[in-house]
């Protein structure tokens, strides 16, 4: 029988479990998983939901069947798509299901795990850039400077995260200059990415010093207008708030009212306008932005204009998430995005506890839900 991993909310084990084949429902489409990328929401959601779940996104294989309301897609059809979050039968599997309008076809040339390193990312970005910043898109780019057009500086906190670099791809295209991105190790991928690179380990009062003098030598004064925090965390929110223009645009990736450092007090200026680009949305309110830009970025994948991030084949297919989710929960990760090729799985054994896993039963003795993280019930903003 299929296998899928449940990820313990303790992160120190998973449980491989047999699942029988999903039967797609309506819009759903059900694909046998080539390969599963992995996203450090991947060990974080567990953890702050206290709750036991395949929590698995992204998705590229081959579909296996399709809802009786799909006709874009059929069996056979090689894939990339993005799994509903917190729903059953998530991409640590051999067979997971998304929706239809969170779908793309592969062109031929992009493999699967290079695919595996897209829906979640691009579709943050591109959600962060176009629905909520409402900066040009690469359809309608700014024009430039010759053709009288003007500048749209972009400043990018965390440039080589797989969003911040997806951010700066799409960046490019729509034509927005200069872009600065805030980065560490990473620095030299980070230069391939932007105009300017920021090294953040120096401390804030450097950082937003370096961010200045570069907005200076651009004649572009001391603030930036528009920021992209593909961090939103561990001190990213306040450097931001230091070197953005008072009535700038600021998109976070995570809220703000549960991630910055004094979560009572931290507010952006009033004449900012803030959003948090959560992906979450695609399923929601942004459906429409998920299906005509599932298509967009499969048609720039496929004529070259974009390509996937930088990526690492972690051994073992299933059994080898527990190592991925654990590499990127002690931050050794860098510019790099974990996958697996799941037919690499063989004679899988059974890594943790038993049970009935996901119910509000085995829910409660993992952790009372007074007690979970406030991300589990969090209102996302539209």
């Amino acid at each position: 029988m299929p296998k899928q991993v449940i990820v313990q909310s303790s992160i120190e084990a998973v449980e491989i479990i047999d699942t029988p084949i999903p039967t797609p429902q309506h819009d759903q489409i059900v694909i046998k998983v080539i390969v599963s990328g992995t996203n450090p929401k991947d060990w974080k959601y567990p953890v702050w939901t206290g709750n036991p779940q395949n929590s698995g996104d992204d998705i590229a294989g081959i579909i296996h069947s399709v809802g009786k309301d799909v006709y874009e897609f059929k069996p056979g059809d090689r894939v990339g798509a993005l799994h509903e979050f917190f729903t059953p039968d998530g991409s640590f599997a051999e067979y997971a299901v998304t929706r239809d309008y969170a779908t793309f076809h592969l062109p031929p040339h992009v493999s699967f795990e290079e695919a595996a390193t897209v829906p979640l990312a691009a579709l943050t970005a591109a959600i962060a850039l176009y629905a909520d910043m409402k900066l040009p898109p690469p359809y309608y780019p700014v024009k430039s400077l010759a053709e009288g057009g003007e500048r749209i500086p972009l400043l990018i906190y965390g440039v080589t995260s797989a969003v911040g670099a997806f951010a700066a791809k799409l960046a490019r295209l729509s034509g927005l200059s200069p872009i600065i991105g805030i980065s560490g190790r990473a620095g030299d991928y980070a230069k391939t990415l932007v105009d300017y690179v920021v090294d953040y380990r120096n401390g804030e009062d450097e950082l937003v010093a370096a961010v200045e003098e570069v907005l200076a030598k651009e004649g572009l004064g001391n603030k930036i207008h528009y920021v992209l925090d593909a961090i939103s965390e561990n001190g990213s929110l306040e450097a931001t708030l230091r070197f953005l223009a008072p009535e700038g645009t600021v998109s976070t990736v995570l809220p703000t009212k549960l991630f910055a450092r004094d979560k009572e007090n931290f507010k952006w200026p009033s004449s900012t306008k803030s959003f948090n680009s959560a992906i979450p949305l695609v399923f929601s309110t942004h459906k429409d932005f998920g299906y005509l830009w599932s298509r967009y970025i499969a048609r720039m994948l496929e004529d070259g204009r974009l390509k996937g991030h930088p990526y690492e084949v972690i051994p073992g297919g299933l059994n080898g998430v527990l190592t991925g989710l654990q590499n990127l929960k002690n931050g050794k990760a860098s510019a790099v995005k974990y996958v697996y090729r799941i037919e690499d799985t063989k004679n899988v054994p059974n890594q943790g506890v038993t049970g009935k896993l996901g119910t509000e039963e085995q829910e409660s003795k993992d952790q009372p839900a007074e007690k979970a993280h406030p991300l589990r019930n969090f209102p996302f903003s539209s």
